[in-house]
């Protein structure tokens, strides 16, 4: 079978499978090891820093204070960082955000050593950091569509799930384990991750965009451009829909299950265990997910999955305070790749690149900040009901997000089976 033309019909036609696997794609396999190393000296910061902050405070508030600053400062900088990434050298945004948190984290930690990181001195740090950050995920994902053929999508986006959720299992024990020997080792070896990074991006030999052939617009019509094609799309505009409650479930189920374990009078060991089996899950779930998506059209797959996730959750609810709801929980958390990588892959297939970032600004934007908002709801509702009812809140999130993808004809009109994913853009870069 062939694909529909991807630069108005002069490249013509390619295979529907790429010939060479995604493993041999040698310039996404670059970005993916780089990203693997970085998020992995991330996840271990993210450890380290509200303990450097309780440690040289002794204030749990200033340690959440200092979250807070990060986790804000990344929803700020989200639509900025889609303006960014489509007009300005994706490689070299990506190269400049390594060389900034590289050099912030190096100082943090050598502030550490030398009794000098302060509380401002932390914040700033944090601030730069996230923003960098968010800059340079936004380039990251816009980027993927260039560097990977169309059938490799969806595999290319579960990998990066993997890599999330790997990471979220192996870097807060290094980082604990490495902050018990010695307090400035885990901002040292962040700064390491970024050089490593930096060297990986660098090598990558494939330009990460398409030619610009006209001038960009003013940054305010940019803005407007990217948010205009986000709502007016069809398919796009339901991924907002479900994309939303979906994260916002995910993070409160997660969040609420660990406070009414510990609550119940779980041991924090078994506590511990509980959050390991959930990011198992999400680790075989991202693993398991481009086969799924082979075998099941996108309307089927993404309506399949709210509601069997909304009756996991559901279950998970009704178990809430003892160690047992971590399995339909973790059950559900097994799914969450595949939504994430069949969705995400063809917002990618279906924007054209000089709009790549401020699309995937604008749905990270959406989710992200829905998400944010789930720790505080699980709290607000576990402080005044007991856990069972309370978390019901959080299943019934993910049936609206099913009843829309039931309902969306955006969703239902972009219903390609697993042959090929129609791209709506002038052209996409062949995978070598």
């Amino acid at each position: 079978m062939t694909r529909a033309p991807l630069d108005g019909g002069a490249a013509g036609t390619r295979d529907e499978e790429p010939r060479a696997g995604l493993w041999r794609n040698r310039d996404f396999t670059l970005l993916w090891t780089g990203q693997c190393l970085s998020d992995l000296g991330g996840a271990m910061v993210d450890l380290a820093l509200p303990l450097l902050v309780l440690q040289q405070t002794g204030s749990p508030a200033r340690a959440g204070l200092v979250g807070t600053a990060g986790l804000v400062t990344t929803l700020v900088c989200r639509l900025p960082a889609g303006v960014l990434a489509d007009r300005c050298d994706r490689r070299g945004l990506m190269i400049a955000c390594d060389v900034l948190r590289l050099a912030a984290y190096a100082l943090l930690g050598w502030a550490v050593v030398t009794g000098g990181a302060s509380l401002p001195v932390i914040l700033t740090v944090v601030v730069v950091g996230a923003a960098a950050t968010a800059v340079f995920s936004t380039a990251e994902h816009a980027s993927v569509r260039t560097l990977v053929s169309p059938g490799q999508l969806t595999s290319a986006v579960a990998r990066n799930e993997a890599r999330t959720y790997g990471v979220t299992l192996a870097g807060p024990p290094l980082g604990g384990l490495l902050f018990g020997l010695g307090r400035a080792l885990p901002f040292f070896c962040d700064a390491l991750s970024f050089l490593l990074s930096l060297a990986a991006v660098s090598r990558i030999r494939r330009p990460l965009q398409q030619p610009r052939r006209e001038p960009a617009p003013p940054v305010g019509a940019s803005v407007k451009e990217g948010l205009r094609f986000l709502l007016g799309h069809p398919f796009l505009r339901a991924l907002l829909l479900i994309a939303a409650p979906l994260n916002m479930a995910f993070t409160g189920m997660v969040f609420a299950m660990t406070l009414a374990l510990r609550r119940a009078g779980v041991s924090p060991f078994l506590v511990g265990v509980a959050g390991t089996v959930f990011a198992l899950g999400g680790l075989l779930g991202a693993l398991a997910a481009p086969a799924l998506q082979r075998r099941l059209r996108l309307p089927v797959l993404i309506t399949l999955l709210c509601w069997t996730t909304a009756a996991l959750m559901t279950a998970g609810a009704l178990l809430a305070g003892t160690i047992t709801a971590a399995v339909p929980l973790a059950a559900a958390v097994f799914l969450g790749p595949t939504a994430n990588a069949a969705l995400f892959a063809h917002q990618a297939a279906v924007t054209p690149d000089h709009l790549q970032g401020r699309v995937v600004a604008g749905v990270l934007l959406a989710a992200g900040s829905a998400a944010a908002l789930a720790p505080a709801l699980a709290g607000a509702l576990l402080a005044r009901r007991p856990p069972g009812p309370a978390l019901l809140v959080f299943p019934a999130l993910v049936t609206a997000a099913a009843v829309t993808a039931t309902l969306s004809k955006g969703i239902r009109s972009e219903g390609i089976g697993s042959e090929g994913i129609r791209s709506e853009d002038s052209g996409t870069t062949p995978a070598p």
